[in-house]
Formats: C-alpha cells, structure tokens, sequence
C-alpha cells in the first residue's frame, strides 16, 4: 500500500510541476495560445493589418447575391466600403475578383451572371477610389462551388463574388 501512495504522490507531483511552465512548449502559453515574444515564433499573420489574410478573414473577402441577382444588397455593400479602405491603404495590392453562380441554369447562363457578379464589384470599388487597372475580373461560372449539395444553403454560399488578392505586376 505504501508503494501504490508514494507512486500516487510522485505522479501527483509531476503533474503540478509540469502544469506550472506554461512557456515550456516553445511559444505556447498555458491556454495554447501562441505567445508573439516568444523567440522562434511566428505571429498571426491575420494579426497584421496590411496582411492579405488579415484582408480575407478580418474584412471579410467574399460578398453575396439574390438568386439571379448582380445587384449588392447593404450587406455586401459594408464588406466592399471596408474592402475599399483596405485597397486604398495598401497599394502594393492588386486584387482579381471571382464571379460565381450557384448550379442552377445552364453554363452560358452562369458565366453571364458570374461576370455581372463581379464586375459590380469592381465597379463599386473602383467608385470608392480604387484604382480600375488594379482590379481584374474572372467569371467563374457554377465551375467552383463554394458547397456542394441540392439545397438552398447551398446554392446560396455559391452565389458570390470573391476577392482575392495578389501582389506581382500590374494586372492587364
């Protein structure tokens, strides 16, 4: 019985000791968050405001539409002011934006409607002082679905236009 109490607390008391250094693992804190001050770490880059993850997943890269619809309802309408801002403050980007249409109607149909997509985007943009040879369109089409399924939310995550941005040489 003794033995079985001193294996006990030998345990117990590594277990305590362990959970007491919440940096030993490198970077990671006690939450397993990644501490920045870490020596050999990388901070998020969604963290960095002139970042195009910051760009996608902060402002938010995507805006969506009525069935049959290129009109930008308010909704997409905020996400664009603020995509605009972004743009504005960070020059260095170019941005194409991707035209989709759910799988409902024929191809010719949904590059058509794909291209209207995403060039009221672009328009909107470039209205709030986005450069126009910055921005290059890219009808899609129902070729790349955001969901796959026969249903309405379905249907309706691939009524989008997505923008996406790059670096490189000016766009023709």
């Amino acid at each position: 019985m003794t033995h079985l109490l001193r294996l006990l607390a030998l345990s117990a008391l590594i277990f305590v000791t362990a959970c007491s250094n919440p940096g030993r693992f490198g970077g990671f804190g006690g939450d397993g968050a990644i501490d920045p001050n870490a020596a050999g770490t990388e901070v998020d880059p969604a963290s960095d405001p002139t970042s195009p993850a910051f760009f996608s997943q902060t402002i938010g890269d995507r805006v969506l539409f009525a069935v049959d619809q290129s009109t930008l309802g308010p909704e997409a309408q905020l996400i664009l002011e603020q995509q605009a801002v972004w743009l504005m403050s960070n020059a260095d980007y170019e941005a194409i934006i991707e035209g989709h249409a759910d799988e409902q109607g024929t191809t010719e149909y949904n590059i058509a409607l794909s291209a209207r997509r995403a060039n009221a985007v672009r328009e909107f943009l470039v209205t709030r002082g986005v450069a126009g040879n910055r921005l290059r369109t890219l009808p899609l089409g129902k070729e790349r679905p955001a969901e796959l399924c026969a249903e309405e939310r379905c249907y309706s995550a691939n009524r989008r236009a997505v923008t996406i941005i790059s670096t490189g040489p000016a766009l023709s």
